[in-house]
């Protein structure tokens, strides 16, 4: 402690009273989050949020000395660009000068990063703003910022060497530990089989288990019919010693199941050796024996099953999956499991309409022949505890399979030479092998904070409803604004407050 002798004291400026008490969260409960966004520049007052705001400085501070020691240029990036399609949609910025024509706000700095390599910039980084007008839930603003950085003459082993070695150096000197790596790698198909995701929490076990060899014979009509269309069955065992988990609660699993899209929730229970249920009848005792072993059930265990579609049942099971975990408390507090989520698809396809969208991006260098459905991408994804922190690749670096690529998005010649001509202009002339990779800032330091969203994490955030309750925005502007860009607005008055929430479940 320091003691201060007082010999003059001057009132440099008086303050109103304020409207919540500026005090530690264990001081007294803090206001609702709205009051906090309003007087935003009181909440940081907080000493909670003074270390948010510190913790994420020394991150960044720690990312920019590791890359600059590997030889990094940090180079900025234009803010006002092409409207291109790149997944979400683009914030759009009118040109007073040339009437009639915008500019967007980036989504990432992808195409400008791929064209500084095309310029002989072999290791660029930047800390980006990018911008998406996409719904706003806890993991996601409009505004939000990427570590972005690309390299040449590189693969997805060299990338991923370097966010490895860049990770445990932020990690030693945010925790004074060493980081283990090399991180562990699991394949998009196993990734989804086992846990229903593309960015499980692997933190605990509550694996999913193929059966649809299993019960390829059985009676049950509802798997018959799954089976005949190509489905799949899977089942998952709750062990005993997990927690109880009684009628009840099965039927609320059951609602739930049907909630995030899965068809209908099956469930038996191991009792004196065999599994057993109102629907069991259905089953030979050989197929329901032959359940239990390779589910792995002991006596008192729940068994669930799920069947239907691939992906859909797959995606089902990994949110129910996550529902049981969090019940029975068996995600472990403070553990962090980085890993690395790759062989990816390069296409995802309608079952419906045929229609080939890129499972990532079209920037992605395809890893045998664009025209095999199964083509793989050169893609792969940085996870930890059930989120995706970046996403990165190898990148298509010649002009002829950019094309090939677009045209099997759907794209035109016309279509190609109106959005991304001048990009595939750059990549005539010569482009190295290049690849790279993007992590979300607001999202990592969100993790390892362990804050629920990351608008606390961020100085001046939107809230649920994309709006800054600080400053007011966004807000109508003045005709003679609009009359100057030659825009007229054909929307009525709005007020902020009469705002939607964007997807109110995901909070």
């Amino acid at each position: 402690e320091i003691e201060v002798l007082i010999t003059k004291a001057e009132l440099l400026a008086k303050s109103k009273l304020p409207p919540f008490e500026i005090g530690d969260q264990k001081e007294g409960v803090l206001p609702d989050e709205d009051t906090r966004m309003k007087y935003r520049y009181l909440d940081l007052r907080r000493t909670e949020m003074i270390r948010s705001m510190q913790f994420r400085s020394k991150l960044v501070h720690l990312a920019r000395v590791y890359l600059e020691s590997q030889g990094f240029l940090e180079i900025e990036t234009p803010m006002l660009g092409r409207s291109t399609p790149e997944g979400a949609r683009d914030y759009i910025i009118p040109s007073r000068v040339h009437p009639g024509t915008f500019y967007a706000l980036p989504q990432s700095p992808q195409q400008f990063k791929q064209m500084l390599m095309v310029g002989g910039m072999d290791r660029y980084y930047q800390v980006a703003r990018c911008f998406r007008d996409e719904d706003s839930r806890k993991d996601r603003q409009p505004e939000f910022t990427q570590l972005d950085l690309e390299m040449s003459f590189v693969d997805s082993k060299d990338i991923q060497d370097l966010i490895e070695g860049m990770v445990a150096h932020i990690w030693k000197g945010l925790y004074g530990t060493d980081l283990k790596t090399p991180f562990p790698h699991i394949g998009y198909r196993d990734a989804m089989e086992r846990f229903g995701s593309d960015k499980p929490d692997m933190r605990y076990g509550l694996e999913w288990v193929k059966l649809t060899d299993v019960v390829k014979d059985v009676p049950y009509k509802i798997f018959q019919s799954i089976l005949s269309e190509g489905g799949i069955v899977a089942g998952i065992c709750v062990k005993k010693e997990y927690g109880e988990v009684g009628r009840n609660e099965v039927d609320r699993y059951i609602q739930y199941a049907k909630k995030v899209g899965l068809g209908g929730l099956t469930w038996m229970r191991c009792e004196n050796g065999v599994l057993t249920s109102n629907i069991t009848k259905y089953f030979t005792p050989e197929i329901l024996e032959n359940i239990k072993k390779t589910l792995g059930a002991e006596e008192g265990d729940l068994v669930f099953l799920i069947a239907g579609p691939w992906k859909a049942t797959y995606e089902g099971g990994g949110f129910l999956r996550k529902k049981i975990a969090e019940d029975l408390h068996m995600v472990p507090d403070n553990e962090f499991m980085f890993f690395w989520m790759d062989q990816n698809p390069l296409f995802e396809i309608d079952p419906v309409s045929g229609k080939y969208d890129a499972f990532h991006h079209p920037f992605v260098l395809p890893l045998g022949n664009i025209d095999d459905p199964k083509c793989g991408g050169a893609s792969f994804d940085l996870c930890l505890n059930g989120n995706e922190l970046g996403s990165g690749s190898e990148r298509i670096h010649t002009a002829e399979m950019q094309r090939a690529v677009f045209h099997k998005l759907g794209l035109t010649d016309e279509q190609i030479e109106a959005k991304f001509d001048y990009f595939v202009e750059a990549l005539s002339y010569g482009a190295p092998p290049h690849g790279g990779i993007a992590i979300g800032i607001d999202r990592l330091c969100a993790i390892l904070l362990n804050k629920d969203t990351i608008r606390e994490v961020i100085a001046f955030p939107k809230n649920k409803k994309a709006v800054s309750l600080l400053d007011g925005s966004p807000s109508p502007v003045d005709d003679d604004k609009l009359q100057e860009l030659q825009i007229i607005s054909l929307a009525g008055d709005f007020d902020i407050s009469d705002a939607e929430e964007f997807n109110p479940d995901a909070e």
